[in-house]
């Protein structure tokens, strides 16, 4: 690793280069900074990034984010863009939770509506939310219904009367990829899913009542109808056992389909799929349903928080509208301009997000003239941000930037570093209010295992990928 950080090369204060050199195609571009490089340094990311940067197809750079850290194959904050018929498409650089991503919703609600209480709303969401691992839902799904999720993701939900029609239209791909083939999941990632829509999970996932703190972009923020001292609601959940089951499925299959690959890989956490092959179709066919069901997951979840807000504070839950929805975790077929010519590439986007500008076809109408909501989660204990996609968002990164605050301490350091009831305290003592399956949960989730999310959000405006447009602080947390 030594070696490697002395090949970093400074551009600026938030963008770092490792240049291409031996079989790398491409160089690895960092956008980072001097402090968040640290951490960056003290694991295997930038190793990942290089392996990354050797995969055939790849266009421009192997990319991570401001708050890049270890993963799976490709680094968290990982992104990468190949070529829909000379590339490949690689479970490794989408992640084993398919369509982890963020939705926020905004109420008429203000800080002191809720305060009085706080608790028994909290006990409300617990309750209609299941959280934590192995929780299960309260949806009874035939076979049919599950494969009408799988293939259609939220219209399903708007058909059983678990979602408005505008809430699809600020989703994104409505909540559907029309590539969709539940054919393509196998039985046992089906059955770990069917008891899962509408339910929370466990890890950093987490449902979380937020009040607006800080709005740095007035016009903007109107438009995403986000004012100061507004109570909103922050959902992060995904796709649950069903995806990690496709991702595991999919993994072992490009094994045994072509054994010379695996073998060739600097990492085998890389296996991939030739673009165009029969594999390669068959997953993303699987890869878009499970994003279906976690779109439709996300949306069950905010049903029954209108659900809840609705019983404890007699308000219509229409009242509670929908900014915007957001995937981290996904492989899209998206057109970008490369050299000069537009290219349709597979998009890998692993902890990482779309950022797209004002004008863009693929975000929603009445976003058309500001550019997409871009939500980035900080910790249970620090500010989360609402930001907006950029042109040169598209022009640097394939329109990509963070997903959250990224990690700097593994799970297992972290349950032994801390105590769930004395974070619970420190927290209650900054009037942040958490309830949560397990303490265990609370040891691996506590702020001090994060990022500053702050240096992320500053990062991610430096380097022009993203604007800054408001910041939420969390006033009650769910945790799995």
């Amino acid at each position: 690793m030594n070696d490697l950080k002395n090949k970093i090369k400074k551009i600026s204060d938030s963008e770092f280069i490792i240049e291409k050199e031996g079989d790398m195609n491409v160089p690895v571009k960092i956008f980072s900074s001097d402090k968040l490089l640290e951490s960056l340094s003290k694991d295997k990311s930038l190793t990942q990034c290089v392996n990354v940067a050797k995969l055939p197809g790849i266009y421009s750079a192997a990319m991570v984010m401001p708050d890049g850290h270890q993963g799976y194959g490709f680094p968290i904050g990982g992104v990468a863009a190949f070529d829909t018929t000379k590339g490949i498409i690689t479970p490794g650089g989408i992640g084993f939770d398919i369509n982890c991503g963020v939705r926020l919703l905004v109420t008429p609600l203000k800080k002191s509506d809720i305060e009085p209480k706080i608790h028994e709303l909290l006990e409300s969401l617990f309750k209609n939310v299941p959280s934590g691992v192995g929780s299960e839902n309260k949806i009874k799904l035939s076979d049919e219904e599950l494969d009408e999720i799988l293939n259609t993701g939220c219209n399903w939900a708007l058909r059983k009367g678990y979602a408005f029609p505008e809430d699809l239209e600020v989703t994104e791909s409505n909540g559907c990829m029309s590539s969709a083939d539940a054919s393509c999941v196998s039985p046992r990632a089906k059955a770990r899913g069917r008891k899962q829509s509408g339910s929370l999970g466990s890890g950093n996932h987490f449902l979380e009542i937020q009040v607006v703190d800080e709005i740095f972009d007035e016009k903007i923020a109107k438009v995403f109808g986000l004012e100061k001292n507004q109570i909103v609601i922050m959902i992060h959940t995904g796709s649950r056992g069903l995806g990690h089951q496709v991702c595991s499925d999919y993994i072992r299959l490009m094994e045994e389909d072509n054994i010379e690959i695996a073998n060739s890989l600097p990492d085998r956490d890389l296996i991939y799929a030739k673009a165009n092959s029969p594999m390669a179709n068959q997953y993303f066919k699987a890869m878009s349903a499970t994003a279906n069901f976690a779109w439709c997951n996300r949306q069950v979840i905010a049903h029954f928080v209108r659900e809840s807000f609705s019983e404890i504070f007699n308000i219509d839950p229409k009242s509670i509208k929908q900014v915007y929805d957001v995937a981290h975790n996904i492989a899209k077929k998206e057109i970008h301009s490369i050299n000069g010519k537009s290219v349709e590439v597979y998009v890998h986007r692993k902890g990482a997000t779309r950022a797209f500008p004002a004008n863009h076809p693929d975000i929603p109408l009445k976003y058309q003239e500001v550019g997409q909501p871009v939500l980035l989660p900080g910790s249970m204990g620090t500010a989360s941000y609402v930001l907006v996609g950029t042109e040169t968002a598209m022009e640097k990164s394939f329109g990509s930037t963070a997903h959250g605050a990224g990690r700097v301490m593994s799970r297992h350091e972290a349950i032994k570093s801390f105590n769930g009831d004395q974070i619970t305290k420190e927290l209650e003592d900054k009037k942040i209010y958490v309830l949560a399956a397990s303490k265990k949960g609370i040891c691996e989730e506590a702020p001090q295992v994060y990022k500053d999310v702050d240096e992320v959000v500053k990062v991610s405006e430096n380097a022009g990928l993203t604007k800054t447009v408001a910041k939420v602080l969390p006033f009650g947390v769910i945790k799995g």
